[in-house]
């Protein structure tokens, strides 16, 4: 992944066709990534209980996740810029965030499987603040409101379809185990299609930052307003 260093102060530097495919591949990652942890989180508050969690235990793993992964974005989006090391932490957050779920298939006791999730929540705090710098600087020739709606639609899809294919399964085996076990295989996809649109695009975006500078003092009053 040293190719990204080579275009720390590049510009976005990729045909229209190109932004398009590469935001498509994100988003189809997202989609399966939503598949995978949103599915889990349908079902994560009664399988602590079946492993013996109190109500406040649940409660209290659920706004820990909650509070963890949105804390630790400042930390890591401060890395990624410090390092401009995008890429290797985008795969370390995409793992730890979608294999954690697959691996409360294997959890005995509800402190592991408390654990796995706060896992799950770190890993997604670790590589958002990355994958939206790339995605917001390759969207750019084809409108960041355009890019970016792509992307949270395809998110959605997934969001909406997790939990289906979740309940599915219960009603074929009526396991929490099996649930969470067949959610490898979104888990996997997802990291699949990561491998790929890095390999496509190694260095799809440039550091804005070092050329575009934002004055608010020029923003109008609809903007505000806004």
């Amino acid at each position: 992944m040293e190719k990204e260093t080579d275009s720390v102060v590049a510009a976005c530097d990729i045909s229209n066709s190109a932004v398009i495919k590469f935001v498509i591949l994100i988003g189809v990652v997202s989609l399966f990534s939503d598949m995978t942890y949103e599915g889990a989180r349908s079902i994560t508050g009664p399988f602590l209980s079946v492993l013996g969690a109190s109500g406040a235990i649940v409660g209290i793993v659920a706004g820990f996740g909650e509070l963890i992964g949105y804390a630790l974005r400042l930390a890591s989006g401060y890395l990624a810029d410090k390092t401009q090391k995008y890429w290797a932490i985008i795969f370390i957050g995409y793992a730890i965030n979608l294999l954690a779920v697959p691996l409360l298939a294997l959890a005995g006791h509800w402190e592991i499987a408390a654990v796995l999730m706060i896992m799950e929540r770190m890993g997604k705090a670790i590589r958002n603040p990355a994958r939206d710098v790339i995605l917001s600087c390759a969207s750019e020739k084809i409108g960041r409101g355009w890019g970016f709606g792509i992307h949270e639609a395809m998110d959605q899809i997934g969001a909406i379809s997790g939990p289906l294919v979740v309940a599915g399964i219960f009603l074929w085996k009526g396991a929490y185990q099996t649930a969470f076990g067949w959610l490898l295989v979104p888990a996997l996809m997802a990291l699949g299609v990561l491998f790929t649109a890095y390999t496509l695009y190694p260095s799809p975006y440039g550091l804005e930052s070092a050329s575009i500078k934002l004055e608010s003092k020029g923003f109008t009053k609809s903007f505000w307003f806004y």
